[in-house]
């Protein structure tokens, strides 16, 4: 499928070439078919040498969904996720992306996205996006209330929104996940004891985009990866389109947003 859009679209080979890819990653769709989770993942950048860096995270062997990739931190939406304050909203070219081909569309859903992603950033690795804030703020009850003892505020502005992605029918899980990204010049705080033995991730490493691409990951994981490279060659410009991968008559197909 050819990208139709205003922005500047990638070769059509190159696009072509990754939504085959995704189609031969397609496993047994004989599960009874559930309604995507909205969900949202984060990929940081580390750009502080010649060459840049991303923040991936390898699962635990024991979990049923997973086990032993390597992904970016993430996880499903939370209604609390609307709810937390921020510094700054996001660009309006990604609310309007995040907001095309969604049920009751609005900005506060958009943002919700972004935050879920700061958040589960947070619970599985222990960096905090956002700035430092003067005076106390209001949170929802649960995650959110480390960020207030932390005096750190979520900044929408420090996102990019980069993918989109559906899960294909019938399978035991489906999501529907949004892909942001963000430089680690963001990140408030940092604590320890996020990530060890016991805890959701076993491992954080640091790695160029060639090298992560090798790693034992989801096909999709591999596909945002390009997909941020393509942005970042742009200078992260907010005109660069984002892709929505969804499957179409038994093949993924993928559609500019």
């Amino acid at each position: 499928m050819s990208d139709t859009s205003g922005d500047p679209p990638i070769e059509g080979g190159i696009a072509a070439n990754r939504v085959e890819r995704l189609t031969k990653t397609i496993r047994d769709q004989s599960f009874p078919n559930l309604k995507p989770r909205d969900s949202a993942t984060l990929i940081l950048i580390d750009r502080t040498e010649s060459v840049p860096k991303v923040l991936l995270g390898r699962r635990h062997e024991r979990h049923r969904f997973m086990p032993g990739k390597f992904v970016f931190p993430g996880g499903r939406i939370e209604p609390a996720d609307r709810e937390m304050a921020t510094l700054s909203a996001l660009h309006d070219r990604h609310v309007a992306r995040l907001t095309t081909k969604v049920r009751h569309p609005s900005a506060a859903k958009a943002a919700g996205f972004a935050l879920a992603a700061i958040r589960e950033t947070y619970e599985e690795t222990g960096l905090m996006l956002g700035r430092p804030s003067a005076s106390p703020i209001a949170t929802p009850p649960g995650p959110w209330e480390a960020f207030a003892k932390a005096g750190i505020v979520p900044d929408l502005s420090a996102m990019h929104f980069i993918a989109r992605a559906i899960t294909p029918p019938k399978r035991p899980r489906r999501f529907d996940s949004r892909f942001f990204a963000a430089d680690i010049a963001a990140i408030g705080h940092r604590a320890d004891g996020f990530v060890g033995p016991d805890k959701e991730l076993v491992e954080l490493v640091w790695l160029p985009i060639t090298e992560a691409r090798r790693l034992d990951m989801p096909g999709i994981t591999a596909i945002a990866l390009e997909e941020l490279q393509d942005r970042m060659a742009s200078g992260m410009s907010y005109d660069h389109p984002a892709p929505l991968y969804r499957m179409l008559h038994k093949r993924f197909v993928r559609e500019v947003l």
